[in-house]
């Protein structure tokens, strides 16, 4: 992990980040006599959180103190990257597991292998999105994805029982019945960034598509489901420009048979003026399709000081053990990606049943060794998408052109 070809990742890496960051990246003395360094995405929980309470527990229990500092996803994604080429890293750094791939192939974090982190007890599918050219490089802290929340009140009106829809046969019934009875279908974020792809790949894998091949049959099929829901009448055309928020927003009128939302809207689902249940995304030809997981990894960044290894292993698996799992799952409204805990969470709250299988089926945005391809792929693909919805091309069109644009990057 170190000499010249790790530098020159790191500098390569680093011309990424915001120039505007490398002034302001922590730099910290090294050494055993310094408190150990946490980074993490999470700037909205302050001092007083029961997350930080957590983090000091765990480093009064490694017989060390912690300094934690809060940033955004993508500050702090710079400031790993620069703090890292610098040779200041922090000890523990918890990232938004896109971001993982990026930061490995850098040069900047170490695998399990060497930090001897334990993932035997992690879901599969969830260690995927922290692997890259077979190592791992993190623990998954959680997950979330996607589902269909639906509005029980036009459902039982239109005589739909939310049961029956299995796969798009019988979604698409399900939005005629809803048109008929004078209601509107179903609402999601197709807005030109990456919740925009985040939002399309249920589809797109539900179809059996492959991210290496965005212009293949079935990539297009879904891509037309999306298109003749506007179409018909079935989603409206501010989808378009819909972010996941504005989606729940037009939902939250009680207009709306379907939202296409993610975990994090749970706490806003508890306080909508109607009854609600949520059911996987169907596949095409039927079960759960796999949604892409968001949700974090805790990794180890590569130290000068070696012996600091030990104790950030100890920090980690404190931080992922599964008491500590199921309480910040909670608060953050992730599944866990322990099979144990994730049936402690439905026993406590019957409701995260959908969502634990959902995540059971979900994939990596960044796996099949896709690591920092993924970017590039995923830009076409939302830009496709737009095309295709906004009429401006057929959705084969705006899949080839897609599919040009990302092999030529």
């Amino acid at each position: 992990m170190t000499g010249p070809s790790r530098r020159r990742r790191l500098a390569a890496a680093a011309v990424i980040a915001l120039a505007a960051a490398a002034g302001s990246a922590c730099s910290s003395s090294s050494g055993g006599d310094r408190a150990y360094l946490v980074w993490d995405p999470y700037p909205q929980f302050a001092d007083d959180s029961a997350w930080v309470a957590l983090l000091t527990r765990c480093g009064a229990a490694a017989g060390v103190t912690v300094e934690r500092t809060g940033y955004d996803t993508t500050d702090l994604t710079n400031k790993a990257l620069l703090a890292a080429q610098q040779g200041n890293a922090p000890d523990v750094l918890i990232v938004d597991n896109p971001v993982v791939s990026t930061l490995a192939e850098a040069g900047a974090l170490t695998t399990t292998d060497e930090n001897k982190l334990d993932v035997s007890g992690m879901a599969t599918n969830l260690l995927g999105a922290g692997q890259r050219e077979g190592k791992t490089y993190g623990v998954p802290i959680g997950a979330n994805t996607l589902a269909l929340y639906y509005n029980r009140d036009v459902l039982t009106a239109a005589g739909v029982d939310p049961a029956a829809i299995t796969d798009w046969t019988s979604l698409n019934a399900a939005l005629t019945k809803v048109k008929a009875g004078g209601k509107k279908g179903i609402t999601f974020s197709a807005i030109g960034t990456e919740e925009g792809s985040f939002q399309f790949l249920p589809w797109f894998w539900g179809a059996g598509a492959q991210l290496t091949t965005l212009d293949s049959p079935q990539a297009t099929s879904a891509l037309t489901l999306w298109t003749d829901w506007l179409r018909q009448g079935h989603a409206p055309n501010s989808v378009i420009n819909n972010t996941q928020t504005t989606s729940w927003q037009e939902f939250a009128t009680g207009d709306y048979a379907f939202a296409e939302n993610g975990t994090w809207q749970l706490a806003n689902a508890e306080k909508l003026d109607f009854a609600y249940g949520i059911i996987p995304i169907p596949a095409s030809t039927g079960g759960p399709a796999p949604a892409p997981t968001g949700g974090e990894f805790v990794s180890i960044p590569v130290q000068q000081d070696t012996d600091r290894y030990g104790t950030s292993q100890r920090l980690v698996a404190c931080l992922t053990s599964a008491d500590n799992l199921l309480t910040t799952d909670t608060t953050l409204s992730y599944v866990a990606p322990v099979a144990t805990v994730q049936e402690r969470q439905v026993a406590a709250d019957p409701k995260l049943k959908v969502w634990v299988e959902a995540v059971r089926a979900a994939r990596g945005r960044t796996g099949d060794n896709l690591g920092t391809r993924y970017p590039r792929i995923s830009e076409p693909l939302w830009t496709a998408v737009q095309a295709a919805l906004s009429g401006a091309e057929t959705p084969p069109e705006a899949l080839a052109a897609a599919q040009a644009t990302a092999t030529t990057r």
